[in-house]
């Protein structure tokens, strides 16, 4: 958490928000934001900048600058933004950064597990850095069945533990990859390489369906996660199998059962999803 329709549903509430607007003043409170850089050196860089676009590509969210730089955010676990008037909102607790804007509105990011990041990259730094760890959008045309039936050929690996691969699907985390294995009715466990094309077929189907599902709902709030307004996603009240262990299945009514997979928590229904 946030996966790709966390981070979807950010992007498209800051983007008439941000576009447009200049940084007057940037203050980073923890220097594990920037690390290994000097906190204070990428605030006074931020500074002056005006956004040109709010983009994302997989779990990252991309602020494009106007002057060819992007500052790239990784909320890993527990990141979140909110736009709020200049001081209307009392100080957080797991406050590490705020962004003064020039209409008088503050961006602040907080992570109460200080596990995300923020990058100031130049523009010929920034395609090279992501296509280095992510792999195609899965809801873009350039990920189809064979893209990822190739990413998929000769993995020894759970296909649970391929699809969390970002390589292998971009923004696809551990709730999203519950819910498109049980959609498609393939076992957590079952190793990659082994599924044939009718599999391939329903899990590409899977995959686009669930995360479609998250950003109808605005992603799913489990814990820390709300959208920049401070409001609660709704997709948890949609999970099919996720956290749902002893509940039936919605297809056929057998207990939802858990277990390890990729060394996470892994939910599924051990009748529509039989790994003999």
């Amino acid at each position: 958490m946030p996966e790709l329709p966390e981070v979807e549903t950010i992007r498209v509430q800051l983007e008439p928000l941000l576009v447009g607007r200049r940084l007057e003043g940037v203050e980073i409170r923890d220097p594990r934001l920037t690390q290994p850089l000097d906190p204070a050196a990428v605030a006074r860089a931020l500074e002056g900048e005006r956004v040109g676009s709010l983009d994302r590509r997989g779990k990252y969210l991309i602020v494009r600058f106007e002057s060819g730089r992007s500052l790239l955010m990784h909320l890993r676990m527990t990141g979140n933004l909110r736009v709020t008037p200049r001081g209307a909102a009392a100080e957080h607790p797991h406050e590490r950064a705020v962004v003064r804007l020039d209409d008088g509105a503050d961006v602040s990011y907080r992570d109460v597990r200080r596990f995300g990041t923020w990058l100031l990259v130049d523009d010929e730094e920034l395609e090279s850095y992501l296509a280095e760890r992510i792999g195609s959008e899965p809801l873009e045309s350039s990920f189809g069945r064979a893209a990822l039936a190739k990413r998929l050929t000769g993995r020894r690996a759970p296909i649970k533990a391929a699809l969390l691969d970002q390589r292998t699907v971009a923004g696809l985390g551990n709730i999203y990859a519950d819910e498109a294995l049980w959609r498609a009715r393939i076992h957590p466990l079952r190793p990659a390489r082994e599924l044939d094309a009718p599999e391939i077929a329903r899990l590409h189907r899977g995959v686009r369906d669930a995360l479609r599902m998250g950003i109808s709902r605005q992603g799913a709030t489990l814990s820390n996660y709300a959208t920049p307004d401070g409001e609660r996603g709704g997709m948890q009240d949609e999970f099919r199998a996720y956290g749902r262990a002893g509940e039936p299945c919605p297809r056929c009514g057998t207990p939802i059962e858990k277990i390890r997979a990729a060394g996470r928590g892994t939910w599924y229904c051990p009748r529509c999803q039989c790994l003999g």
